[in-house]
């Protein structure tokens, strides 16, 4: 029989220790795994073991190279399966700036199959600090939070992905009015996922996750989205199109884009891109557009059972008889974002009646300040 896995994450450590702290309280017999990262760019790496009665083992690893990849396949993993026979419940309590995803999906392998099964991704946030730090241009590097050499990340958007990819939030300390301000912001940023308090903590040791249907809910083909919503001053603006985007137009509008707004993402569909999927992902000002494969309707048929039926299934709630699943749907959220100027502002961006006349065949030739971008993270 396999264990259960619980991934905790979260920037804000004292909310994560918290909510690790009370899980190993609820289940006797749960152990807890955290590896500190601190020194990691100089190949060493502390873990610390515990249950609810204390430390159980306190050890330095050497790794051959400094990063949360080694750590997990070289540490982590080992120590998951190990301990799996003793355990009722493991907890994996990650470094601040670690992202649950690549950890996730390092759990999922042939290695632990009938050793351990993950049941929970919960992420824990400072409930007076998370609608602040969602707002951080600031880097990793500048707040010491940094989990490799080169790690060019910012807060902001690691708390983004830790927030997405959760399957449910923990909130910890503030008072009242910090707990209202902080759902609000849940609200928009995740509203399909459940929010807890640090004392009434979920249900994690039941249904088993597979990291495919994790990835499936915040990849740009199949992401579960937030609709059009506002509460006091945040709002959700959905933008939804059937015509393809002008890159230079665009390209001129992204600064004034991705400063009004605190965070944005989606699929769209660039004029000079016809067969590609891209993806938009921006927040506290910083914007990545990345190619995430080839639209359905540029596949031939014999290769939509490739794809998986959630691929599927997007597809077909945008599908149009003439363009496919081809489509331009972005979700930008921020305080107080004027839907109409927002709208109108990305719609000048779109092929005119004229420009779709001419045909895919013209638009190859529009310039694109895209192209040589299109692999790079960074673009604002």
């Amino acid at each position: 029989m396999s264990t259960p896995v619980v991934l905790v994450a979260g920037l804000h450590a004292q909310a994560r220790t918290a909510a690790v702290d009370r899980l190993l309280h609820d289940h006797p017999g749960a152990v807890a795994i955290h590896h500190d990262l601190r020194s990691v760019t100089t190949g060493r790496v502390e873990r610390l073991v515990r249950d609810r009665s204390g430390v159980l083992d306190l050890a330095e690893i050497h790794l051959a190279h400094g990063c949360v990849t080694c750590t997990v396949r070289e540490d982590l993993l080992p120590q998951l399966i190990r301990r799996a026979a003793t355990a009722s419940l493991l907890v994996v309590d990650l470094w601040d700036s670690v992202e649950p995803r690549p950890v996730a999906e390092a759990i999922d392998c042939e290695e632990a199959r009938g050793l351990l099964h993950l049941t929970s991704v919960l992420t824990a946030l400072d409930t007076e600090h998370m609608p602040i730090d969602i707002t951080r241009g600031d880097r990793l590097t500048e707040t010491g939070l940094s989990a490799a050499n080169g790690d060019e990340r910012h807060l902001a958007e690691v708390l983004a992905r830790q927030i997405e990819y959760a399957t449910g939030l923990v909130l910890h300390g503030g008072d009242a009015e910090d707990t209202e301000l902080a759902r609000a912001v849940l609200d928009h940023l995740a509203p399909v996922t459940p929010v807890f308090g640090v004392d009434a903590l979920p249900q994690v040791t039941g249904t088993v996750l597979c990291s495919g249907m994790l990835a499936e809910r915040v990849d740009p083909a199949t992401a579960q989205l937030p609709v059009d919503a506002h509460t006091d001053e945040i709002t959700t603006v959905v933008w939804h199109r059937l015509r393809p985007l002008h890159p230079a137009r665009l390209f001129d509008a992204v600064d004034e884009l991705v400063t009004e707004s605190v965070r944005s993402r989606g699929r769209f569909w660039l004029a000079t891109q016809h067969e590609r999927l891209l993806a938009w992902d921006a927040v506290a000002g910083v914007v990545s557009v990345e190619d995430a494969g080839p639209w359905l309707a540029a596949l031939p048929e014999a290769a939509w059972e490739m794809v998986s039926p959630t691929r599927r299934s997007a597809a077909a709630l945008d599908w149009n008889e003439i363009i496919g699943d081809r489509v331009q749907h972005l979700v930008f959220t921020g305080p107080d974002l004027d839907r109409e100027r927002l709208h109108a502002l990305l719609d000048s961006c779109l092929l005119t009646e004229k420009e779709m006349l001419a045909g895919s065949d013209a638009w190859i030739g529009y310039d694109d300040p895209f192209a040589h971008i299109l692999d790079l993270k960074e673009i604002a």
